[in-house]
C-alpha cells in the first residue's frame, strides 16, 4: 500500500494557507458587521481547500503529461516525476476531491441561502462549478489556459475575488461595492506567490508553456511582482479612507517592512533560489487578510 505521505505531498500543503485567505477575510469582514456563522465558516474552508487541492493534483498530472516538469525543475521535486505514484492514482485523486467540492460547496450554499433554486443559489452553485471545471483545466487537457497566459486572472478571480466576496455574501447576504478593494487585494497577493513561482520557472516552462513572465521578460516581471504587493496595500488604504475608518484600521501598514523586505529579495535574486521567497509572500499574505480582517472590528 502506498504511503499516505506520498499522497499528501502531492497535496502541496505549504499552499493549502495561502488558498483559505480569501474566506477568512471575507468571513472577518462580514463577523464585524455583526454576521457570522460557525458551520459556513467551516464549509468554505473545506471547499476551498478540497478546490485548491484538487487543482495542485490537476497541475501536477497536466505538467507531467505535457513534459514540463522535469529533472531540471527549479521547485520542489513532485510525486508523479518521481514515479513514486502512477497517473491512474492521480485522476483518482481529481475524482476524489472533485466530488468533496461538489458536495462541500453544494452543502455550502445549501447551509447559506436554506434554499438551491433561488436565484442567489443557481449564481453560487454556478460559480462552483466554474471554479471546480477551473482548478482542474488548469494545465489538464488539451488546451489548459494555465499555457496560455491565463493563470493570473485565473488565481485573482477564483482566489482572491470570489473567495472573499463570496464568503463574505454567504455570511450575511449582502455584498457592498467597495468591498471589492480588499477582496482585489488579496487577490493581488495570491496572484503574487503564482507570478513568483512561474519566474523561478521560466527556464523550464519556456519549451512548451506561456506564463506572464515569459511574455513580459524577468526585468518586467519582477516589476509586475512589485505591483501586485504594493498595490495591495494601497487598494486597502483606499477602502479605509473611503470608508472614513479610524487608525486601527490602518495597522496593515506594520506588514509593510515585511513587504519591503521581500521584495528586496525578489530583486536580488533568480531561479530557484526564488522558492525561499514563496513562503515569505504566503506568510505576508496570512497576516495581511487576518490584521485587515480583525482591525474591522476596532
Amino acid at each position: 500500500m502506498k504511503s499516505i505521505k506520498l499522497y499528501i505531498k502531492t497535496f502541496r500543503p505549504r499552499t493549502l494557507p495561502l488558498s483559505v485567505s480569501g474566506i477568512v477575510l471575507g468571513s472577518l469582514l462580514a463577523a464585524s458587521k455583526g454576521y457570522f456563522n460557525v458551520l459556513i465558516f467551516i464549509l468554505a474552508i473545506l471547499t476551498t481547500l478540497c478546490l485548491q487541492i484538487l487543482s495542485n493534483v490537476s497541475n501536477e498530472l497536466g505538467d507531467a503529461q505535457k513534459g514540463t516538469d522535469t529533472a531540471d525543475r527549479k521547485g520542489p521535486a513532485y510525486v508523479l516525476l518521481s514515479g513514486a505514484l502512477t497517473q491512474k492514482d492521480f485522476y483518482r485523486l481529481i475524482a476524489i476531491f472533485g466530488l468533496l467540492s461538489v458536495v462541500f460547496g453544494s452543502l455550502l450554499v445549501y447551509v447559506s441561502l436554506d434554499y438551491f433554486f433561488s436565484k442567489e443559489g443557481l449564481i453560487m452553485l454556478a460559480f462552483g462549478g466554474l471554479a471546480i471545471l477551473a482548478s482542474i483545466t488548469y494545465t489538464l487537457g488539451k488546451n489548459p489556459y494555465g499555457y496560455k497566459g491565463w493563470g493570473d486572472l485565473f488565481v485573482f478571480v477564483f482566489f482572491g475575488l470570489l473567495s472573499t466576496l463570496g464568503s463574505y455574501f454567504l455570511q450575511c447576504g449582502q455584498l457592498p461595492l467597495l468591498l471589492l478593494l480588499p477582496a482585489s487585494a488579496c487577490g493581488f497577493l495570491i496572484t503574487g506567490v503564482l507570478n513568483l513561482n512561474n519566474i523561478r520557472d521560466m527556464e523550464t516552462d519556456k519549451i512548451n508553456r506561456i506564463t506572464l513572465p515569459l511574455l513580459l521578460g524577468k526585468p518586467k516581471a519582477k516589476i509586475y511582482h512589485h505591483l501586485l504587493v504594493y498595490g495591495a496595500f494601497v487598494l486597502i488604504l483606499i477602502y479605509n479612507l473611503l470608508k472614513g475608518l479610524a487608525w486601527p484600521q490602518y495597522l496593515f501598514l506594520l506588514l509593510l517592512p515585511l513587504a519591503v523586505f521581500h521584495l528586496s529579495r525578489v530583486r536580488a535574486l533568480n531561479d530557484g533560489a526564488l522558492d525561499r521567497q514563496l513562503p515569505v509572500l504566503v506568510l505576508l499574505t496570512i497576516l495581511f487578510s487576518l490584521v485587515v480582517g480583525f482591525t474591522s472590528f476596532l
